[in-house]
């Protein structure tokens, strides 16, 4: 019983951090010409703003970066970044957490098939008024 609630106590306190943000990954882009994508949207209250976009070479690496939200320019946003299937968007369960924008990369990995993949960024119950942002997804 005692590991079980240490077990418990310790994902409690991993989804905590993933919730502030607190641990940002840091990713080393590769050398050669990304192809890049911006999206801009403005979100209400309670709301989420999905961008979908195509990767055409397989084995390649996906970086997306809430690179710009606000007001105010503090704020913290959900963000994910998922496939496409059927038109809906599936974040990846690691994928995602909530960050304040920023230049360096929240999101983002390896060995990315060609395919449909999404970025949603959403209210995590913080927003008061519609909300701006900038996402940036870089595809090689």
């Amino acid at each position: 019983m005692t590991q079980l609630r240490g077990l418990i106590a310790v994902a409690m306190l991993a989804i905590f951090a993933a919730a502030c943000g607190s641990s940002s990954p840091v990713f080393t882009e590769p050398t050669g010409d990304p192809k890049v994508e911006t999206f801009t949207r403005t979100i209400d209250v309670g709301a989420v703003g999905t961008d979908m976009f195509t990767v055409t070479e397989a084995n390649g690496q996906l970086i997306a970066t809430l690179t710009a939200a606000g007001p105010p320019s503090t704020i913290f946003m959900g963000f994910s970044l998922g496939s496409v299937s059927n038109s809906v968007c599936t974040p990846f369960s690691d994928q995602s957490g909530v960050f304040q924008a920023g230049p360096t990369a929240q999101l983002g990995g390896t060995g990315a098939g060609a395919g449909s993949y999404c970025v949603q960024v959403f209210d995590v119950g913080n927003q008061t008024a519609p909300v701006t942002y900038t996402v940036t997804v870089s595809h090689f």
